[in-house]
């Protein structure tokens, strides 16, 4: 029993949704030219209830575009957590915190789903435009439940699948209750026990 535990422990630990360096690169360009061309992503935080003085996880921050403005939301007394499993992730992101004086961030490298974080240090925690690609949605909620607060919420949403199967993994945890649903994401707050 338990050597079957440390392997699925070093499963959850091992970052197989891990893109290339190329496809991150391609990625994070992508995402610059979005940004010049429809620069939605101001707008779009402001309806997540993000606040000044709140902890905030960036989770899957990649180049950290929604970071930077949490960042701003969450002010000098607040502080944001830029987690994500790809190492050009976390050097994008202590770029912009050099490059834009944000004392107020500080980026993580998870190993698997596990991001080091300790346990209910958030208010809010986003999974934005990455759910998509997990390939074991119960344990990764699991971790966003472990460092969300008891009165916490969840901000995620379904980049590139259904909304139908987002809900699905969602309810399927058994971690969540889904709070409200927008056309652009899912408010959830962490079931009880």
């Amino acid at each position: 029993m338990e050597a079957r535990m440390n392997i699925r422990e070093q499963a959850l630990k091992r970052p197989t949704e891990r893109m290339s360096n190329m496809g991150f690169r391609l990625m994070s360009l992508t995402f610059d030219l979005i940004d010049l061309v429809h620069p939605y992503i101001d707008r779009r935080v402001t309806t997540f209830g993000i606040r000044e003085g709140m902890t905030v996880v960036d989770y899957g921050c990649g180049p950290g575009r929604y970071t930077t403005r949490f960042a701003k939301l969450v002010g000098d007394r607040g502080r944001v957590y830029a987690v994500d499993i790809h190492e050009l992730a976390i050097e994008g992101v202590k770029d912009k915190i050099a490059r834009l004086d944000l004392r107020n961030v500080q980026p993580m490298l998870a190993q698997g789903y596990d991001c080091g974080l300790p346990d209910h240090v958030a208010e809010v925690v986003c999974a934005l435009d990455m759910f998509f690609g997990i390939k074991q949605p119960t344990e990764f909620l699991a971790e966003l439940k472990r460092i969300t607060r008891p009165d916490g919420v969840l901000v995620i949403d379904d980049g590139h699948q259904p909304r139908e199967v987002t809900k699905e993994k969602i309810l399927a945890s058994g971690l969540w209750i889904i709070q409200e649903e927008t056309p652009d994401h899912l408010k959830c707050k962490p079931r009880d026990g």
